[in-house]
């Protein structure tokens, strides 16, 4: 059942605004509970490995602490996951803890620099549906009829993950982020081309600090 791609009917009938298709078995969850009511939620049993599906085609797979505490299983769900559903915008949101913090590097690297896709970190399941809310709903206040760009859904929680790079600001983010728009790009910036956009030392800071996260 988890390899099974996510039905047509579901890819071509994105959720109406303030709206998520979620897998039934969130159903009594934590997480949901977590949500408050702030989205409503369409339970689905035919979503695979999938967890949620939000607008614009976008898939989100969720990673607890006790799945990276358990080993490597996660691994082979995250690749189904990317397989399964080609043509939908892939994140990963994981649970990075106290007690799974030590494992995060690997899937770190494993999801953006091997796979390609999209890694959140959360401290928490509160924090995890706050994050889930703000893709949907958009950090901004614009038409709710008018259609997102998953690049703009993504843009307040990549830009927080960025800003954690030492010498990295909120502004030098948000021009870093207009040329580099994801962490993968990011991640794969020369000192050269980071240099006319922070200065070298900043540059160097970014490099540095990128390579031994991913590392």
């Amino acid at each position: 059942m988890d390899s099974k791609p996510v039905p047509a009917r579901l890819l071509n009938a994105s959720p109406p605004y303030g709206h998520i298709i979620t897998h039934e078995k969130w159903r009594a969850s934590a997480l949901l509970q977590s949500f408050k009511g702030s989205v409503k939620m369409i339970f689905e049993e035919e979503l695979g490995v999938v967890d949620f599906c939000l607008g614009d085609k976008t898939c989100v797979l969720y990673v607890s602490e006790g799945d990276l505490v358990a080993g490597n299983g996660y691994r082979r769900k995250i690749v189904r996951f990317r397989n399964a559903n080609t043509g939908l915008q892939g994140v990963v949101i994981v649970e990075k803890t106290r007690l799974s913090e030590q494992y995060f590097g690997e899937l770190q690297k494993f999801v953006v620099l091997e796979l390609g896709l999209t890694l959140l970190p959360v401290s928490t399941v509160a924090e995890a549906a706050q994050l889930i809310t703000q893709l949907v709903l958009g950090e901004h206040k614009e038409n709710p009829f008018r259609r997102k760009s998953v690049s703009r859904l993504l843009e307040p929680a990549v830009l927080s993950l960025v800003q954690q790079i030492p010498g990295v600001g909120k502004v030098k983010a948000m021009l870093l982020l207009q040329k580099f728009p994801s962490i993968h790009q990011l991640s794969g910036a020369s000192v050269p081309e980071l240099e006319p956009i922070v200065g070298q030392a900043t540059a160097q800071q970014i490099t540095a600090f990128l390579h031994n996260q991913l590392t």
